[in-house]
């Protein structure tokens, strides 16, 4: 990276982060994403996922500063020291998963996740569904409000509050995670091998209708939905050293409130 990196700054539309973008504007200057040596998201965890849906094709690295309600995937915001703080920073290299869900109505759609993908169950009925892994079914059938599948950067996110394993990353592993199981009562998930393909097949659609959530994208009425992790997609996140992600999951289990 250059001695002055140029920097795109990108900023949710809260007043702090706003007010925060202007100031470092005014400081660093400004440049388009696409012309920029590293972009710096202003916000919380879910505008930082905005943004790598956004601009991670572009290969850029992304430091992230804490403007939102939460962080986990952010910096402390300090306006001072920028250039050093980036040139400091620790790297770490999120893959995304890949989800291909196919609907009631024969449409097939694609989405990427960095931090999950979640199945819910849309109404009263309880979901059915058969898991199968690499393509042996492992699981006939899972009644449950839903189920997801996290990567290690999201495994602290909704895979935790579901009482799912936080992952530490680098260990090439994603964590499946039913969420309120009724059958098998006392099915905890799995761990699974990053490269294992998940496949989750809804076994009464009709009558008990299901959407998959990548992320922030829903899609409703899905009849099956196939997921991977991606292999020629990655991004990069920037880190403080003295609060880098791995950290941050230490403490996460360690915490007691």
């Amino acid at each position: 990276m250059p001695a002055t990196p140029r920097v795109a700054f990108l900023a949710s539309p809260s007043e702090d982060a706003q007010a925060a973008l202007a100031e470092l504007v005014q400081r660093h200057g400004e440049h388009p994403p696409e012309e920029a040596d590293v972009l710096v998201a202003l916000g919380g965890d879910g505008f930082m996922l905005q943004t790598l849906h956004r601009h991670a094709g572009l290969g850029k690295p992304v430091y992230g500063m804490k403007l939102g309600t939460v962080g986990f995937l952010m910096n402390h915001l300090r306006l001072d020291d920028l250039v050093a703080r980036i040139h400091a920073a620790e790297p770490a290299v999120l893959h995304p998963l890949e989800m291909v869900a196919e609907t009631e109505s024969g449409a097939t759609v694609g989405s990427l996740a960095y931090n999950e993908v979640s199945l819910l169950r849309q109404t009263r009925q309880a979901a059915h569904l058969s898991i199968a892994l690499n393509g042996q079914v492992r699981l006939e059938e899972l009644i449950c409000d839903g189920v997801l599948v996290a990567t290690p950067a999201g495994s602290t996110a909704y895979n935790f509050s579901a009482h799912g394993p936080i992952l530490p990353l680098g260990t090439q592993v994603v964590a499946l995670t039913p969420i309120a199981a009724f059958r098998p009562r006392r099915w905890r998930g799995a761990v699974l091998r990053a490269d294992t393909e998940v496949c989750f097949r809804v076994l009464d659609p009709y009558k008990r209708p299901v959407s998959a959530t990548a992320d922030s994208h829903e899609v409703r009425d899905i009849v099956q939905v196939t997921i991977r992790e991606s292999h020629d997609r990655s991004v990069t996140l920037l880190f403080d050293p003295e609060h880098n992600l791995d950290d941050r999951m230490l403490t996460e289990q360690f915490a007691s409130g």
